[in-house]
């Protein structure tokens, strides 16, 4: 299971790209609300969530993703479990994926240390602990993903369907879609 936290502000693209792409790739794929049912994007586009933040199930989860926006990234650094959940899911090993401005929530959060990363650009110094790269749209680092910003939505989703699916799968998938 793959859960999507929203929080209200969130960027659309980089929750709803990845998604869908997970998706038709058959991973199950949830959209996680931390506030309410209904999340308002940072564009304006309001989603209705599978579930809320309580109804999330780490045991069953293999990978935690969490989409930038402003200020839907700070608004996931206010929720009051979201930290516990990503440093337990960091703990247990799970895939754990950020976009945008997020990643510098897991460096606020200590759990970069030592890891390449990339963020949306500018951000670079919040990415306490890592080794901040420019020069990609996307990061792989162990169990770490991270992605630099909406435009890097569709490379970021196929990097977490091949986490999970494979390669072979991410490329059928890449096809599929004509990407």
């Amino acid at each position: 299971m793959v859960y999507i936290l929203l929080a209200p502000g969130f960027e659309e693209a980089e929750a709803l790209v990845p998604a869908d792409l997970l998706r038709r790739a058959g991973l199950e794929t949830r959209l996680v609300s931390v506030t309410g049912e209904s999340v308002p994007g940072a564009r304006g586009i309001t989603v209705t969530a599978d579930l809320a933040l309580d109804g999330l199930d780490l045991s069953q989860a293999d990978m935690i993703v969490l989409p930038g926006g402003n200020p839907g990234y700070q608004n996931l650094g206010k929720a009051p479990r979201v930290e516990g959940l990503v440093r337990e899911a960091v703990r247990q090993n799970r895939w754990v994926a950020a976009i945008c401005a997020a990643p510098t929530l897991l460096g606020r959060w200590g759990l970069l240390e030592g890891k390449q990363a990339v963020c949306y650009p500018g951000m670079e110094d919040k990415l306490s602990g890592a080794r901040a790269r420019a020069d990609s749209g996307v990061v792989v680092d162990g169990k770490l993903i991270t992605g630099r910003a909406a435009g890097s939505a569709f490379d970021f989703g196929l990097a977490l369907v091949e986490a999970l699916a494979g390669p072979e799968r991410a490329g059928e998938i890449r096809r599929e879609v004509c990407y």
